[in-house]
């Protein structure tokens, strides 16, 4: 196995032609130069040098060796900073997931887009799901990080951190009779006897647990006639007339033909919260740089 330290030096000196000035180019002195070449002569059991009165020249088994060997140099400095950038969470591979609600709030892809720019060598897999299903993959470690809506505390291995906070809304159909007046926000309570069309439990127990609370504190149980395995299936489902939902005020972006939305009033103190779910105990720098870019985003978002 040759050393690149000898490797280095023979290209040296055949890039320069001498051996004084590439020993001064080196930093070493000459005559350890002058051994370190003889010693790869003997190691290969061929010469590669030619002396010359002015210096010296490659033999023909040296230029191949050298044209060998500036390819290996170059590859070995690749690797050496390709591994520095690892270290520094500036290359490798994340997985991320992401409930549906949560990437049509406009933090997650513009948060996204923001870390491709910046971290251009990181190659990102991106999952969607419910946040139940989330937090399974992260327990199995096929996700590194994920954006899920329930606060679970109390899985081994697990942290969640808090993001952000944003408004429910009201998913009306088009002419239900409360679907006018769409300025003024709704008491939940006048919402008592109607027909609700919630996201599945076991999806999205956070914000299906924050629903019902909301209810029970306002003085009545929801009367759910259906629940949706996502919540764009929800919002179909209302636009089809069959029932209501209360639903993060980002899914109105998704629009939907006839649905009309409305605010709540501010005594359901009825929010829809997004939180960063990752290993508590992987130091991956990758990782944190991820969490890292969270936290500025985060901070901007609220300084802004």
């Amino acid at each position: 196995m040759i050393e690149l330290r000898r490797l280095r030096a023979f290209v040296t000196v055949v890039e320069e032609g001498n051996i004084t000035r590439a020993a001064e180019r080196l930093f070493i002195q000459q005559p350890p130069l002058t051994r370190l070449l003889q010693g790869l002569e003997d190691e290969l059991g061929v010469k590669l040098l030619q002396r010359l009165p002015r210096g010296v020249r490659a033999t023909e088994a040296g230029n191949v060796l050298f044209n060998e060997a500036r390819a290996l140099l170059a590859r070995a400095e690749l690797l050496t900073e390709a591994v520095r950038r690892a270290a520094r969470g500036e290359q490798g591979h994340i997985a991320i997931g992401f409930t549906s609600s949560a990437a049509l709030h406009p933090f997650v892809p513009n948060l996204l887009r923001r870390y491709r720019e910046i971290l251009p060598g990181i190659t990102t897999q991106l999952e969607e799901a419910g946040s139940g299903e989330l937090l399974d993959a992260l327990v199995d470690e096929r996700l590194d990080v994920a954006f899920v809506r329930s606060p679970v505390s109390g899985i081994p291995g697990l942290t969640i951190e808090p993001v952000l906070r944003e408004p429910m809304l009201v998913a009306l159909p088009v002419g239900h009779r409360l679907a006018f007046d769409s300025e003024q926000p709704l008491p939940l309570l006048s919402l008592a006897n109607e027909a609700f069309i919630l996201y599945r439990r076991p999806a999205g127990q956070g914000l299906y647990d924050a629903i019902l609370a909301a209810c029970h504190r306002a003085g009545f149980s929801p009367r759910v006639i259906q629940e949706a395995p996502r919540l764009p299936a929800t919002l179909s489902l209302v636009g089809a007339g069959l029932g209501l939902s209360i639903v993060p005020a980002s899914m109105r972006r998704l629009g939907g033909d006839g649905i009309v939305y409305r605010a709540i009033g501010d005594e359901a103190q009825l929010s829809a919260p997004l939180y960063l779910a990752l290993h508590s105990n992987r130091t991956s720098p990758l990782i944190q740089r991820f969490r890292a870019l969270v936290a500025e985003a985060v901070s901007a978002r609220h300084s802004g």
